[in-house]
């Protein structure tokens, strides 16, 4: 999951493949974007359908902040995101879930999304760190307890932390049987989990 690919090519792919996206296109000045564009889900462009969604979601077992607990295990340091995506080159359904260690590593760690197993890890090159280590100073509630805030929501689908911007927050989106999706916004301090109102505006204006 790198911070400052221009994701411009996911978005031709989707309309020369008749397919929906909804792609977010960044720089590198964008980072924290960048990151939620990984997280942009392809409905239609790989034949996958809402019901298709639905199977995947139920055949996680395992939370997003079990999947983080258990990451956390293998790999100590700092979950900065969690994602539930398809493993690479294969169709089976893994855990991601990237952790900052305390010399500034970057790990990704797969984890077995029906049992909590961690699958795996590799470093990661990310160029954000400062930007990450700012963004937490001084917060009270880590990614695991923001993925336990927002399941109250939906099945927690990703969670992330959002450094850009005057008002940074864990951001989460969960999913619901029938295919709907939603982002959530939860507060770095307090944990309190509010809708994200810039995501239903995009809605509308699609």
């Amino acid at each position: 999951m790198k911070r400052n690919i221009v994701i411009a090519a996911v978005t031709a792919a989707a309309l020369i493949g008749g397919g929906t996206a909804t792609a977010l296109a960044t720089t590198g000045d964008d980072k924290g974007s960048a990151r939620q564009a990984a997280n942009t889900r392809l409905a239609d462009d790989d034949g996958r359908d809402d019901r298709d969604d639905d199977t995947r979601v139920a055949s996680a077992d395992v939370t997003a902040s079990e999947a983080i607990a258990s990451a956390l295990k293998h790999t100590s340091g700092t979950a900065v995101s969690a994602e539930l995506d398809d493993e690479d080159d294969s169709d089976k359904v893994i855990w991601k879930v990237d952790v900052l260690s305390g010399d500034n590593t970057w790990h990704s760690v797969s984890v077995d999304p029906s049992n909590g197993k961690v699958l795996g890890s590799h470093a990661d090159d990310e160029d954000d760190t400062a930007q990450v280590r700012a963004a937490l100073k001084g917060s009270s509630v880590t990614a695991e307890e923001a993925a336990k805030a927002a399941a109250g929501k939906g099945t927690v689908t990703s969670v992330d932390l959002d450094e850009d911007g005057r008002n940074k927050s864990w951001e989460a989106e969960t999913h619901k049987s029938g295919g709907a999706e939603q982002d959530w916004k939860i507060d770095l301090k307090t944990g309190k989990t509010t809708a994200d109102r810039a995501d239903d505006q995009d809605d509308d204006q699609d």
